[in-house]
């Protein structure tokens, strides 16, 4: 899969592929030019998956101002309808 490729993939599917890369490199079992590429295919990856999660937050976030206009966030299952 290209590097193009990882912004089609889910969270879970981005966290499995990062997850594999990480135990690759643990193993150290990996030439440098493949740990390099695969290092930097965990970037990409580890940043999706942190778009997607900050993504998923802010749906299940309520922004509500207070009384001196300062804006806050606020859980959705805390809201009084």
């Amino acid at each position: 899969m290209e590097e193009n490729d990882i912004k089609d993939l889910s969270f879970e599917e981005a966290l499995v592929q990062l997850e594999n890369i990480v135990r690759e490199l643990e193993s150290g079992r990996i030439r440098l030019d493949d740990a390099v590429a695969a290092y930097e295919r965990a970037v990409s990856l580890k940043q999706l998956c942190e778009s997607k999660l900050k993504a998923a937050q802010l749906k299940i976030e309520k922004i509500e101002l207070s009384p001196e206009g300062e804006a806050t966030t606020v859980p959705l299952d805390k809201i009084e309808d």
